[in-house]
């Protein structure tokens, strides 16, 4: 289920269960009642915010900081004209910190199919595009080679892309100056002007997400443990089955703790 954006100061809104149905008659609850949570699902609740660093990263929700003097990110209004948007959620002026706190400044990154080249939807449900003059809109609602852009990125700046479109032109601003620079798409070389930074939700991430499910599974209980061997654990015995677990030899030490046991059992 896609989730809602939320921004820093958001307030936490409590539900509300409902009370049984006092006739009994069988209907199925309200789906307004409040669900617990697996354990499982941290994986997938982390909207905490960091930068995409290679082209598989760049999916989900995102946000484009433009390298300008005051810190700004490419914004959409609901007419579909583009524009840069000051950021105010930014630590100390770095832009490796930098997260939305407006939904017109975000944007859904999705591959094109059978490319290479990313579509961007804004929060009004049309595209990001870019026309042959370089123009740049977001009205569309359906994508053509226009609204497909391949993100590279910049060998010298880390952390950094090009935008570039279908005609080989790039995303630039006119101005690393100005607080409210114009963007456009008819820039024909990779320079600083060009080099975006993409912030993107962690949860999104694949490296992040494949970190957070291995730990996830690495987890365990000592009753889990003693569940499996079938009898209670020794404290050193826990600790070598949960270090064995995260090193990857879990079955393998399995064993052992299992023939160790039936050792001391007929020893004794």
């Amino acid at each position: 289920m896609v989730k809602a954006l939320t921004f820093k100061g958001d307030k936490k809104s409590k539900k509300r269960k409902r009370p049984a149905n006092p006739d009994g008659d069988g209907e199925a609850p309200s789906t307004e009642t409040a669900l617990t949570v697996p354990q499982g699902s941290q994986v997938e609740a982390d909207d905490n915010w960091v930068t995409a660093e290679a082209q598989g990263d760049v999916v989900g929700p995102v946000i484009f900081v433009l390298p300008s003097h005051e810190p700004t990110c490419l914004a959409s209004d609901a007419n579909g004209k583009v524009f840069a948007s000051p950021l105010e959620n930014i630590l100390e002026g770095d832009l490796a910190t930098a997260e939305p706190h407006d939904v017109r400044q975000v944007w859904i990154a999705n591959r094109v199919a059978g490319t290479e080249e990313h579509s961007f939807k804004g929060h009004h449900g049309r595209y990001l595009s870019c026309d042959k003059v370089g123009v740049l809109s977001a009205t569309r609602e359906a994508i053509s080679p226009e609204e497909s852009f391949l993100c590279i990125p910049t060998p010298d700046m880390p952390g950094t892309f090009s935008v570039q479109t279908t005609r080989e032109t790039f995303l630039s601003i006119s101005s690393t100056t100005s607080s409210s620079p114009e963007i456009r798409g008819d820039a024909t070389d990779i320079s600083f002007p060009t080099t975006f930074r993409i912030r993107m939700q962690a949860r999104f991430k694949p490296r992040l997400k494949a970190n957070k499910e291995e730990k996830a599974r690495e987890k365990i209980s000592r009753k889990e443990l003693e569940d499996v061997v079938g009898r209670r654990l020794t404290d050193e015995e826990a600790r070598k089955l949960k270090r064995a677990r995260r090193e990857g030899t879990y079955h393998e030490a399995i064993l052992d703790v299992r023939v160790k046991g039936k050792h001391d059992k007929f020893a004794s």
